[in-house]
């Protein structure tokens, strides 16, 4: 449940761009106030969002979206929360929940140009390579060296010397990417007790401070994701390595497994039964997962390759001839954006996370309407997806 990482150039140059218009669209669980509309109920179809706070701050660069709450990154490299707060998760130093975006404060001095959300706690990273989290803490997902929980972003002391480049919160685990001069490193820390820190050939309740996860070391990473007990990492060769919590009815992976497809992958996005993939290609592969149809059709597998202890990575039905640019995962659905700017969406839908009007769970890719619905060539559409809820932003050049 993570952003992908933006450098702090690319924040500068989004400054300069032409003038923009951008859309901010929600829907699905919302009784936490985690989508925004400061209404705490569940909204079947899209809504679309007016908030000042975060027009004010510039446009969303990317956002994460957790357990019930979101946390947003504008393109001056400012964070803002909003949604549950019961853990302190949102960082403003209490434990209240927001129905609106709100700027931490304790992060303005910062350039922050990376962020993710778990299931209640968050992650910052710094241009200058630090790293914050805030939130629950108690099975050591903070990474702090203790168990206790933090209602303002406090700086994880481990990395205090060295540059980190992404974090990755998952439900109570947390992974951190590393780089420094002789290469990339990655750590983990918090639950591990289905292999999804990667640290050690036997299972771990948890630790509280970060720990090298080892069988990279040939490999450089350029990309983690985390959620539910699952890891994820895309190498510089766009490799997928997978571990922690097995898909569908395999065992646990300890550590990290690399896949043999022949395909080179650009994103992992992961749920907690599930998980997308998207190709070079713009193929979106897809791993584990009948709960609700999160995986379209299980009926319908079109096989690709198979892991090392029987799980499958298959083709997602239903999209022959699209080219996918964009995928999200939720707990139990999944989301995509095709190159002509179109949401297809399926799985778990009892929130209505799937924005089609109903509670009902789907099984195979539905298009999702963003109101009026106006051909413009010249826009981009980004999709983010919580535990039971959905997020989209479309930009406009003007």
């Amino acid at each position: 449940m993570e952003a992908n990482p933006t450098s702090k150039q690319t924040i500068i140059d989004n400054e300069t761009q032409r003038e923009k218009e951008e859309q901010l669209w929600s829907w699905g669980a919302g009784t936490d106030g985690q989508l925004g509309t400061l209404r705490l109920q569940d909204e079947h179809l899209p809504q679309l969002l007016n908030v000042p706070s975060l027009s004010s701050a510039s446009s969303v660069s990317m956002l994460a979206c957790g357990g019930a709450h979101v946390v947003g990154l504008t393109s001056s490299g400012k964070v803002l929360t909003w949604g549950r707060g019961n853990s302190g998760q949102l960082g403003h130093g209490d434990m209240d929940c927001l129905l609106s975006p709100k700027i931490v404060m304790s992060l303005e001095s910062y350039c922050i140009t990376q962020v993710s959300a778990g299931w209640s706690h968050s992650g910052f990273v710094s241009d200058e390579g630090c790293v914050f989290t805030c939130g629950d803490g108690s099975f050591g997902q903070l990474g702090h060296g203790d168990y206790r929980s933090h209602c303002s972003p406090v700086k994880v002391s481990f990395f205090v010397n060295k540059h980190v480049e992404q974090i990755a919160c998952g439900m109570r685990h947390s992974l951190v990417l590393l780089k420094d001069g002789s290469g990339n490193l990655l750590y983990g820390f918090g639950s591990g007790k289905r292999g999804q820190l990667g640290i050690s050939i036997d299972r771990i309740k948890s630790v509280n401070a970060p720990e090298i996860i080892r069988g990279f070391d040939d490999v450089q990473i350029i990309t983690i994701t985390a959620n539910a007990d699952h890891s994820a990492a895309l190498s510089a060769d766009r490799e997928l390595y997978t571990w922690g919590r097995g898909f569908g009815a395999t065992s646990d992976f300890l550590r990290p497994q690399q896949s043999p497809s022949s395909s080179k992958f650009s994103k992992v996005a992961l749920g907690w039964n599930h998980a997308l993939v998207l190709s070079d290609n713009g193929e979106v592969f897809m791993l584990g997962g009948s709960h609700h149809g999160m995986l379209s059709n299980p009926e319908i597998t079109i096989l690709s390759k198979h892991l090392s202890d029987g799980a499958v990575l298959e083709r997602v039905p239903g999209l022959d001839g699209i080219k996918v640019v964009d995928i999200a995962a939720g707990a139990e659905h999944s989301a995509i954006v095709t190159e002509e700017g179109a949401i297809k969406i399926w799985g778990w839908g009892e929130h209505g996370q799937l924005g089609l009007g109903s509670t009902r769970d789907e099984t195979s890719p539905q298009t999702v309407s963003l109101g009026d619905e106006v051909e413009r060539k010249d826009g981009t559409v980004r999709v983010y997806c919580g535990s039971g809820y959905t997020y989209a932003i479309r930009t406009f050049c003007s």
